[in-house]
């Protein structure tokens, strides 16, 4: 049984549906990401967990214990921990009193309140640091500090909203495996907020693509990589080539099918619907970069082989890409930096039939 559940869960600000009946089960201990692009919902379903927005209809189900349905729960009374984007740790507080100050307001006794503390200033690296003021630290020691505050109440469930977003890339990058190990340490069950698509493959057991107030795909992050629902998915995952087009034949008993393009007749590519696709039907054919393989000369004779213009070269510093022009359709290619082809040159493109996947 889920430790979260949410059941078809429907929240409107006036006349726009931000979550749009969404069903969702979350595991103990899991760390589960909400991913998509600003205005897809994410936040919405985050606050509708935590108690802070009272959707429509829908119920949220915590520990076997309904939040919704048979009265609303408080945000205080549902076991909640939640760390916000823009730190929320008040100015006028040294580090020490702004962790304490929910376990004050408990009326705990001071020996307790104490113990927490320091085990848990220990846990997100702030000891030594008690005495001093947020203006004192870092953005990232401050985003310690709204972190160990949600944390030193032993919460059930901890909320995460985009809490790195304020930082800079390499102190991200840094935190992103923090928050994962200590999180998984500790066991507690974690749903965590981004746009950032590096950031939820990194920390995530699963994630949940959200587009206009809609689960549009759940999976770990290699499968919304290898195999994404739909062109929404695979665009915003990751770099992905997109050539429209329809089917032209089905290969029955395979799993291909053939795909008139603008710059080919017949392209061969892979379906995972064989049976719900028909000819006539409007696909895109479909390739990430890294999967499309370069020849400076052309080789033998094979299926998906054309021949193109390098229009642009990027380079990447650990990535060097290829904008190359096929009949003026530009395809996007990840090459070795050793490979000598300047702009201007001609190669050949390979697009592999098992890699080259079709989506709606």
């Amino acid at each position: 049984m889920a430790f979260i559940e949410i059941q078809n869960l429907l929240k409107r600000f006036k006349n726009v549906v931000a979550v749009n009946r969404i069903q969702l089960e979350i595991h103990k201990g899991e760390m589960l990401t909400l991913l998509g692009p600003s205005g897809c919902g994410k936040t919405t379903t985050l606050r509708c967990i935590a108690g802070l927005e009272k959707p429509e209809e829908g119920d949220i189900v915590i520990d076997g214990k309904p939040m919704l349905s048979q009265g609303f729960v408080q945000p205080a009374k549902r076991g909640i921990g939640m760390v916000f984007q823009n730190y929320a740790v008040w100015p006028h507080m040294k580090v020490l009193n702004n962790i304490v100050y929910g376990l004050k307001l408990e009326r705990m006794p001071r020996r307790t309140i104490q113990e927490k503390a320091q085990k848990v200033l220990k846990l997100v690296g702030l000891d030594g640091l008690e005495d001093r003021y947020p203006a004192q630290l870092s953005g990232g020691q401050q985003q310690r500090v709204a972190l160990a505050r949600a944390l030193v109440r032993n919460p059930k469930v901890l909320l995460l909203d985009e809490p790195l977003s304020n930082l800079d890339a390499k102190l991200r990058e840094e935190l992103r495996f923090e928050i994962k190990e200590l999180v998984r340490r500790m066991g507690i069950t974690s749903v965590y907020v981004t746009h950032d698509q590096a950031e939820a493959m990194v920390i995530s057991d699963r994630i949940v693509v959200m587009d206009s107030g809609n689960v549009v795909q759940i999976g770990t992050a290699q499968e919304i990589y290898k195999k994404p629902a739909n062109r929404f998915v695979a665009d915003f995952i990751g770099t992905m080539n997109f050539m429209s087009g329809e089917v032209v034949q089905v290969l029955q008993d395979t799993d291909q099918v053939y795909v008139r393009t603008e710059f080919s007749e017949k392209m061969l590519c892979k379906t995972d619907n064989i049976t719900a696709t028909t000819p006539g039907e409007k696909v895109y054919a479909s390739i990430r970069p890294e999967d499309v393989e370069v020849f400076p000369q052309a080789p033998q004779s094979r299926e998906n082989l054309f021949k193109g213009t390098i229009a642009h070269k990027a380079y990447l510093g650990n990535f060097l890409f290829f904008f190359v022009s096929v009949n003026d359709t530009m395809i996007r290619v990840q090459v070795p930096h050793h490979l000598p082809q300047e702009e201007g040159q001609e190669l050949y493109l390979f697009l592999d039939p098992q890699k080259c996947v079709i989506l709606s």
